[in-house]
């Protein structure tokens, strides 16, 4: 509670400071997060904007208020309307937090600046990076199985089985209950998520946004992500003239690290998915080991792909020092973020016990 309430602090005056600040020529000009959102809205980026407030300050906003209302009254060892339901919505939302992510975002901002003008860091992005670590550390700290377990007072410690009853896993809370064969809907008893032997429809659902992503990846990458006019001329760049620009540069570590997370990871993400599908549903036993620790590496690693929207979203914000120099989001970010969204979606929808059942004659799935 007391590094959550510490992490609280930290996102709230993050918020109000600029994180960079940019000099060119006599102007000024500084970007702050909320800023940087209502920039992207001027410029008809409507969706990216809502990704980005969404990512950046809904989830984590969300994510703090809902720790500190769970754990305050359990440390004064009460119980409130709801606290089941908010540590439920933690557990959902904690995937979509990607302050991290803007951190690198920053840096790279940072480097590509670096040659046009005087960048300097902001009080806001120190307390960001204070954030990052004192959220590490609440997670670290955060016992969910202790705080399941007093949410939990109320209900039945575990369902009764049947004669032949099979084991029913829960995906937020992970309590074992029984399946009950004259229930069409069942939910469990602790934390009152939906319980399946397997998620419904979930290899329909992960190919339908599987081929959405793989239509986006091609404009994704052709099409310009941002444009940048100047006194000198004007500039288009997709994503990979961002990492030519970067290698060129001298950056050579950040341009492999932009390479692979916003080129390589979405490919190799699809490619993955597209892997585990035809397997599943050619019932394969092939390295079954292999293609759950595939799913739970892809799982982990989408989010990174979100250093580009980070990256032009700061520098539509700093780069705004008109008639000198202005930078203005493209179609091509919008389509690289869909495909982010899409290929996490995707992951979630994907239920990994699939890959097990071909090895398992007296499970079927539904």
């Amino acid at each position: 509670m007391a590094l959550a309430l510490a992490a609280s602090i930290l996102f709230a005056v993050a918020n109000l400071f600029p994180i960079l600040t940019l000099s060119l020529q006599g102007k000024h000009a500084e970007a702050t997060l909320l800023g940087a959102v209502l920039e992207l809205q001027k410029q008809g980026m409507g969706m990216m904007a809502g990704l980005v407030l969404f990512t950046t300050i809904v989830v984590p906003a969300m994510e703090l208020s809902g720790l500190l209302y769970v754990l305050l009254p359990l440390r004064l060892g009460k119980l409130l309307p709801g606290q089941t339901a908010v540590f439920r919505l933690i557990h959902s939302l904690r995937p979509w937090g990607m302050i991290e992510v803007l951190m690198l975002g920053i840096l790279v901002s940072l480097v590509k600046l670096a040659h046009m003008a005087n960048v300097h860091p902001g009080w806001s992005l120190w307390l960001f990076g204070a954030f990052i670590f004192v959220m590490a550390a609440t997670a670290a700290s955060l016992d969910s199985e202790e705080i399941w377990t007093r949410l939990g007072r109320h209900y039945p410690s575990a369902l009764q089985p049947n004669s032949a009853a099979r084991y029913l896993t829960c995906h937020v809370c992970g309590l074992l209950s029984y399946e009950l064969t004259n229930k069409a809907v069942q939910h469990c008893p602790r934390c009152g998520s939906h319980l399946h032997i397997r998620k419904p429809n979930s290899i329909g659902r992960c190919w339908s946004l599987l081929i959405a992503a793989f239509i986006l990846y091609i404009p994704a990458n052709v099409l310009p992500v941002m444009s940048t006019s100047s006194i000198v001329g004007a500039q288009v760049d997709t994503i990979m003239s961002g990492v030519v620009y970067l290698w060129v540069s001298g950056s050579w570590p950040l341009a492999l690290l932009v390479f692979f997370a916003s080129v390589m990871v979405p490919l190799l993400k699809l490619m993955a998915l597209t892997l585990l599908l035809v397997t599943v549903q050619k019932r394969s036993r092939w390295r079954p080991l292999d293609r759950a620790r595939l799913y739970r590496l892809t799982e982990m690693v989408g989010r990174w792909s979100m250093v580009d929207i980070f990256v032009v979203t700061m520098l539509v914000a700093l780069v705004d020092v008109r008639p000198l120099a202005a930078v203005q989001a493209g179609p091509g970010a919008i389509a690289f973020g869909a495909v982010v969204v899409l290929t996490m979606v995707a992951a979630m929808s994907f239920d990994p016990r699939l890959i097990w059942d071909s090895l398992q004659d007296n499970v079927h799935t539904r």
